[in-house]
């Protein structure tokens, strides 16, 4: 009984420790309306600013300064009712990119889990635990957490007289794997967003394409000679929604492979520290 207190006193312990990670799901909630809402104001006043066209006079049949960023800005105000929401798209993919890369590049430590790994090994060969926890302490990463938690465990189970050594190395290696358990979905939370974003935003893309092209086969259609102005509006819309949705899937695309790979050698440096810590107890513990 009182062992299985002691096991719910140590799971509580951990949920706690991790419980200001749980501010990200906020991050989260709040980040994508902010978003959306600077999007479609960008689209109103930057880009839709009537100091952006010829004669101040924004709408159908209106044209573009004829140099500077204003012109620009004027293009892709016209690309129509989707580059809003692309913008908007544009701007949460930019957020969760900034978030994850700073909160990988604080899950990586100080410095590498492969270089702590080696520095642990050494001070348990020596059979010296406080410095390998030291070592733990300056990482400051993913792996110098879970290691720690192990450490821990492991220097508990040196003095512990009622488990045998197999018993030992199995405690070792649970208490190695739960706090895996809380270090890892932290890692790759938020990544759904950037895997969403690259599907969706060429789709995107694609609608607004569909929907210049409409406009530039009904100038086409129209009775007598056609409406060259409206025909190339409805082009420049249609590559303006295309250049924008494909542009942002690919940004997406990339920080979400560059994001995975880093969770990955991470993963495999806590999986390295694990083994190293269970064969060292085996080793020096017999």
């Amino acid at each position: 009984m009182a062992e299985t207190k002691t096991t719910v006193t140590a799971a509580s312990a951990k949920a706690t420790s991790h419980q200001p990670k749980k501010s990200s799901n906020v991050f989260a909630l709040l980040a994508v309306p902010i978003c959306i809402l600077i999007g479609i104001l960008f689209y109103i006043f930057v880009l839709g600013n009537p100091a952006n066209f010829q004669g101040g006079i924004k709408g159908e049949g209106s044209h573009p300064v004829e140099e500077g960023i204003g012109k620009w800005f004027a293009t892709i105000y016209q690309g129509g009712v989707i580059v809003p929401i692309l913008i908007s798209v544009l701007l949460i993919c930019i957020t969760f990119v900034i978030e994850r890369f700073l909160y990988i590049s604080k899950a990586k430590g100080k410095f590498s889990g492969a270089e702590l790994v080696r520095k642990v090994q050494y001070h348990l060969a020596n059979k010296n635990v406080d410095a390998a926890l030291a070592e733990c302490d300056k990482q400051k990463g993913s792996v110098g957490n879970v290691l720690k938690a192990g450490l821990k465990k492991y220097k508990e189970m040196i003095t512990n007289t009622e488990l045998d050594t197999e018993q030992k190395i199995l405690t070792i290696k649970n208490e190695i794997e739960e706090t895996t358990a809380l270090e890892l979905p932290m890692m790759e939370k938020n990544l759904v967003f950037l895997s969403t974003i690259a599907s969706v935003a060429t789709l995107l893309g694609l609608f607004g394409t569909v929907l210049g092209m409409i406009k530039s086969f009904s100038a086409m259609s129209a009775s007598g000679a056609p409406d060259s102005s409206k025909l190339a509006l409805g082009i420049s819309e249609a590559l303006i929604n295309t250049a924008l949705g494909i542009g942002t899937s690919a940004i997406a695309i990339i920080m979400y492979n560059f994001f995975t790979t880093n969770i990955d050698s991470i993963t495999y440096a806590i999986d390295e520290s694990g083994f190293t810590l269970t064969q060292s107890f085996a080793a020096n513990h017999k």
